[in-house]
């Protein structure tokens, strides 16, 4: 999909992490609510819940939703967030262990799904890191030569976005380099970026303001990020808030923000 294209990209992540997540992500995409879902390959019920995707497909942009980070990635997904954090701006990632890593996730997804995904993005934005980024285009260049690029999450923020402290640091640690180092390298990402906050929201009033500022601020060919589930993920850091998400982006009061920003989602062409 040409992310130039009129409308909102609207993605919701971290499909197969659990399958409430996963319960989310179809009744919204059903109901044409989504643009896109973002999968971990690395979940143990990847496989089982990837054919779900494939009738949705020709409407749904599916992508990779890489993982260093979640417990269930074997070596890489043992690490904390802030351990990878570390180690990546102290260079300590292995090169040789990343282009591995990103192979090996693309290789699921390509498995299951039978096809390349429409785009790649990062859990916890760790695609955007140093050594990840190099890793990542080196892949997705030597993969997708001479074939359709998947597009790449761009994490600079929309608008006046960036004065949101969340959201820059996001942008700051990796984000702008990131996207500066793929538009030299000529590959396509989203135009601008939301959905950022601290997933705080006591209920889906209070999360439809944000969506509100948000959608404020997006132009065509904009990402916005979500993470919804049917109710509430056990164990899960934020799955307390995924039902809050889901039941906003149901609902007709999302239907009537988007009408009156005059926003559309962008659907697969």
């Amino acid at each position: 999909m040409n992310t130039s294209q009129g409308g909102l990209i609207l993605c919701a992540d971290d499909y197969a992490l659990h399958p409430l997540v996963d319960e989310a992500v179809l009744r919204l995409a059903d109901a044409g609510r989504l643009s896109a879902t973002s999968c971990m390959t690395t979940a143990p019920r990847w496989r089982a819940a990837a054919p779900q995707l494939k009738a949705l497909r020709p409407r749904l942009q599916v992508g990779l939703h890489f993982n260093l980070t979640e417990g269930h990635g074997g070596a890489h997904g043992a690490r904390t967030l802030g351990r990878v954090l570390a180690a990546a701006y102290a260079r300590r990632l292995s090169a040789t262990e990343l282009r591995d890593a990103w192979r090996a996730q693309l290789d699921a997804f390509e498995d299951a799904m039978g096809a390349a995904p429409d785009y790649v993005d990062g859990h916890q934005h760790v695609h955007q890191l140093p050594g990840v980024r190099q890793a990542m285009l080196a892949e997705l260049q030597a993969r997708y030569a001479g074939r359709a690029m998947p597009w790449v999450r761009s994490t600079v923020p929309a608008g006046r976005l960036w004065r949101d402290p969340k959201a820059a640091v996001i942008a700051l640690l990796g984000g702008w380099s990131c996207t500066q180092l793929l538009a030299r390298a000529g590959l396509p990402m989203n135009r601008g970026f939301g959905g950022v906050y601290g997933f705080d929201a006591p209920d889906a009033t209070a999360y439809g303001a944000h969506m509100r500022a948000w959608l404020a601020q997006m132009g065509e060919g904009g990402l916005l990020m979500c993470h919804p589930a049917a109710a509430e993920v056990p164990g899960d850091a934020i799955g307390r808030q995924r039902p809050v998400e889901f039941a906003y982006l149901m609902s007709d009061a999302f239907a009537q923000d988007l009408r009156q920003r005059g926003c559309r989602l962008l659907q697969k062409q």
